[in-house]
């Protein structure tokens, strides 16, 4: 495998450059071995992080700009940022991916009550008949952290969390897939929620199988940027995983989970401690001029 591989015709994309950012090891091949190693070292290598939205920029999802960004700066993206990264990385490997926007079901009453704002892929691998959900742009500590297989009703465990997929009610043609986890959520995120719900198992998104491409994201990634009611343009939101942590920054509030559960929360003081929180615990240098706690 080269270096250099296209991502798709007329758009090189630097697949060495992106495997050493994420800290890959081992040799890149089109297998599900790989598939599931550059998930997990993208969630842990590149943090997710809004801060473009919170200055009041739509952040570009052009391959050269997306690699400019999370590649070669100290910076990380949201949902369509880190998505679409990983879509070209796994088409330069060969894998076969096809974009889908989801509902985001996390606090909300009625998944129709939330528009398709979230951007997921599904994979699938040469040889295997089964194709994967894959997802490194989810910032809540229920996100998945290797892709899992597209079946109803099994429990997966990824990298020490704990997923499934069921089915929701179909109120249309096609089939509504809805992603679960399992365990304590935090009680607010990007999704605006105020309360995660009850129960071990909540659902954090909901999807059908539909292709979108990327015109739809574009409109979708400028809504959620600018819109003043969208929680990206008004919030700071910062998600850093490693083997033993979860790490949120969630406006003013700091909250670390530990790989026991132990959960520790509190609040910043000002401005300059959270540039400098960003810069030593998330690897994020924060763009100048950008008001982080509002």
């Amino acid at each position: 495998m080269s270096d250099t591989a296209q991502s798709s015709p007329g758009t090189p994309f630097d697949l060495g450059a992106y495997l050493r950012r994420i800290g890959f090891e081992g040799e890149p091949r089109a297998d599900l071995a790989t598939l599931r190693g550059v998930h997990l070292a993208q969630m842990r290598g590149i943090p997710f992080e809004n801060l473009d939205a919170l200055g009041g920029t739509a952040p570009s999802l052009d391959p050269a700009d997306l690699t400019a960004k999370l590649l070669h700066s100290r910076r990380g993206g949201y949902c369509y940022e880190q998505n679409t990264l990983l879509a070209c990385a796994l088409e330069a490997l060969g894998l076969r991916v096809t974009r889908l926007a989801a509902r985001v079901a996390l606090g909300a009453e009625r998944i129709e009550d939330r528009p398709r704002t979230h951007m997921a892929l599904l994979v699938e691998v040469p040889g295997d008949p089964q194709p994967y959900l894959a997802d490194v742009g989810f910032g809540a500590i229920g996100a998945l952290l290797e892709p899992v297989p597209l079946v109803a009703g099994v429990e997966f465990h990824d990298a020490g969390r704990r997923h499934r997929l069921v089915h929701a009610p179909q109120r249309g043609p096609l089939e509504m897939w809805v992603l679960q986890a399992y365990g304590p959520q935090e009680p607010e995120g990007p999704g605006g929620a105020e309360d995660a719900g009850e129960g071990p198992w909540q659902a954090q998104y909901a999807f059908t199988l539909e292709p979108f491409e990327a015109p739809d994201f574009e409109v979708v990634n400028w809504h959620i940027a600018t819109n003043p009611r969208s929680p990206f343009s008004r919030r700071s939101y910062a998600q850093r995983v490693t083997p033993d942590r979860h790490l949120l920054l969630s406006g003013r509030l700091l909250t670390e989970t530990r790989a026991d559960g132990t959960v520790t929360e509190r609040e910043l003081t000002g401005e300059a401690e959270a540039r400098r929180i960003l810069d030593e615990d998330f690897g994020i240098t924060a763009p100048e001029g950008v008001l982080l706690l509002g």
